[in-house]
């Protein structure tokens, strides 16, 4: 249709022709398209663009709860993409609507509702004005607060206004609409459900079957058509808030969403939703490794005694922590005059600021502090990434510093000395300190065959996972990491300032 209609009477003979012009409800037209678009042979990823991970899980429970014709219920953790995945429904609404021009509640202009559509269409007839709805203008979002009031949701009785109209307090004229009202025939979206007051969702739930409400004592009745969202976190359940059993009954499908089941799906995630940017004409380079390593991290935090598991780990964390991850690396390059910088292991401090701030400690991590905690749970990512690739660096039946890959390296260390690695120095100086280390170069090529461009990388990736290995020691300077000898440390008495070595072993 090259010209969308302007009046009543032009939509009456445009919907003759075109039956998507005629009145259906917001949960048909939903309905409809979801139909239209997997018979097209759409697929779930498809229609919600941007939601990784639930392509087996979560999507085909909120397909099937649109086809139903069910308001919905995202139950999960923080972090797990519940708001974003609401955000997507109206996507499969038309990609246009009629609606009354001047109803505040959005009428179809041949289904009118309420008092002010009804008085349009009886005054005006076929000349009542026609204006249209995009998909985005028909979604509305709350963020549920103890002190939202049934006014903000639902409205207000304006009595200045019934009073210069002439009507009475009942009367819908006198009603100043909330969000709720505002979004009909749309999509509405309630977060963090169980922080309504308790009468607060009974309005709701009056809304959602008996189509009416109590605004300062007096009945309204308010016929709405609603897809309406709502996502909650478990944990409110019992530290904030309940959502009530007659709202929670009249909600048709509760779906429980989670975090990425592979490391595989938490990297594109972490790809998708991180700002990563240059300046100056200086382009970071972020090898996949740290993505893998970032992502094993908040993967050992969802199992840590250490964290608050209740709480969560929001996917929030690694996107944060490869930000940071990225600024320092520029940083670097912007001080060193590197247009190419590349991320080292010793950028891994910078993610600390990013990751201590989104995990819930339990007792046990509060005792140990926030920084330590970060640091456990980088190292367990360093040592999951290690037994993928590499064996054990001490093994019960040989002593590695007599025999193995690493025994000139251990030696070298052994000997007394020592490597100092800065995210401050240049490309050469972080060169130059790791060809230091004797035997270090050719036993990383010999074990992992690293490409040109990540011989220096897995060099570090060695170093580390040796001194959570038990085989070396680390200090945590302030100019950046330090390895030793882990046993002339033990004999001299010397403690790192991070994690006790003794308790990062495989």
């Amino acid at each position: 249709m090259t010209e969308l209609p302007a009046t009543l009477g032009a939509l009456k003979k445009a919907a003759l022709r075109d039956p998507s012009l005629r009145a259906r409800t917001v949960k048909q037209e939903l309905r409809d398209g979801l139909v239209a678009r997997l018979a097209a042979g759409a697929s779930l990823e498809e229609l919600f663009p941007g939601i990784h991970g639930y392509g087996e899980t979560v999507l085909p429970q909120v397909a099937n709860a649109i086809l139903a014709g069910h308001d919905i219920l995202l139950l999960g953790l923080r972090g797990q993409a519940k708001t974003r995945l609401a955000r997507c429904i109206p996507q499969l609404l038309d990609e246009q609507t009629p609606m009354l021009a001047g109803d505040p509640l959005r009428s179809h202009p041949l289904a009118p509702i309420g008092d002010v559509a009804e008085r349009l269409v009886a005054t005006q007839g076929d000349a009542a004005r026609v204006e249209w709805l995009g998909r985005d203008q028909r979604y509305g979002e709350k963020l549920a607060t103890p002190d939202v009031s049934v006014a903000d949701l639902i409205g207000d009785v304006d009595p200045i206004r019934a009073q210069r109209d002439g009507v009475d307090l009942g009367d819908m004229r006198a009603v100043t609409f909330g969000i709720v009202p505002r979004t009909n025939r749309g999509v509405f979206c309630i977060n963090e459900l169980p922080d309504l007051a308790p009468r607060i969702q009974v309005a709701l739930f009056n809304i959602l079957e008996e189509n009416d409400v109590q605004v300062r004592g007096i009945p309204l009745r308010l016929p709405l058509d609603l897809l309406l969202v709502f996502t909650a976190n478990p944990e409110d359940y019992t530290s904030r808030g309940q959502i009530v059993t007659p709202l929670k009954d009249r909600i048709g499908a509760q779906i429980l969403t989670h975090y990425p089941r592979s490391r595989a799906e938490g990297v594109v995630i972490q790809r998708q939703e991180a700002q990563l940017s240059g300046g100056a004409g200086v382009e970071p380079v972020i090898h996949p490794l740290f993505h893998d390593l970032i992502e094993e991290a908040a993967r050992a935090a969802r199992s840590s005694e250490y964290v608050d598991q209740a709480s969560g780990v929001s996917a929030r964390l690694t996107i944060a922590a490869l930000e940071a991850l990225q600024a320092n690396v520029l940083r670097r390059g912007l001080t060193t005059g590197t247009k190419q910088p590349r991320a080292r292991l010793t950028d891994l401090p910078a993610v600390l600021m990013a990751m201590t701030g989104k995990v819930e400690l339990a007792y046990e991590g509060e005792q140990e502090g926030p920084a330590k905690v970060g640091w456990h749970l980088l190292g367990e990512a360093v040592k999951n990434l290690w037994a993928e690739r590499l064996p054990p660096p001490i093994r019960e039946d040989q002593d590695e510093r007599e025999s193995g890959p690493w025994k000139e390296v251990l030696a070298w260390f052994a000997a007394g000395h020592k490597v100092e690695l800065s995210d401050r120095s240049t490309d050469q100086q972080h060169a130059e300190a790791l060809a230091s280390v004797a035997g270090l170069a050719k036993a990383v090529d010999a074990q992992l065959k690293p490409a040109k461009d990540e011989r220096l990388l897995m060099q570090e990736f060695v170093l580390e996972g040796l001194f959570h290995g038990g085989a070396l020691a680390r200090d945590d300077s302030a100019r950046g990491l330090v390895y030793s000898d882990l046993l002339a440390t033990l004999m001299t008495g010397k403690r790192k300032k991070g994690r006790d070595e003794r308790e990062s072993r495989f």
